[in-house]
């Protein structure tokens, strides 16, 4: 017997970093799905479309070509039709590899983060101060 793919928790996974991404920064933010809505998913910053029956780039492209001024628009695609589409109206493009890496880049800490962290530890500081 095969078992239908869970798309359900990926698509959170994703929408929820994508979130944390871009949370404290001024933008809209639009995620188009293939497919239907099974369970909401509760965001404060996304915007999730659902293509139903039909496929998501057609709805992305709509949305690009409603868009009053599309040079302000980024698209996250890797799908070259809609690449090309989207750079046509003067859209930005990112690719979904490039945008990943974005992603877990700002996740990652920084050097400075690293080492103050490295210094919570009170025995360090002692240690350190030539306290006893």
């Amino acid at each position: 017997m095969l078992l239908k793919k869970d798309k359900q928790t990926p698509r959170e996974k994703l929408a929820y970093l994508i979130e944390d991404f871009f949370r404290g920064k001024q933008v809209k933010i639009s995620l188009h799905y293939d497919g239907y809505e099974r369970i909401p998913i509760k965001l404060d910053l996304i915007k999730i479309f659902y293509s139903s029956s039909k496929i998501a780039d057609e709805k992305i492209k709509q949305e690009i070509e409603s868009e009053t001024n599309s040079k302000n628009i980024a698209v996250v695609t890797s799908d070259d039709n809609l690449k090309d589409f989207a750079r046509k109206c003067s859209c930005e493009v990112i690719s979904s590899e490039d945008f990943i890496k974005m992603i877990l880049k700002k996740e990652e800490p920084d050097e400075e983060t690293k080492k103050i962290s490295g210094m919570n530890n009170t025995e360090y500081f002692k240690k350190l101060f030539g306290a006893k």
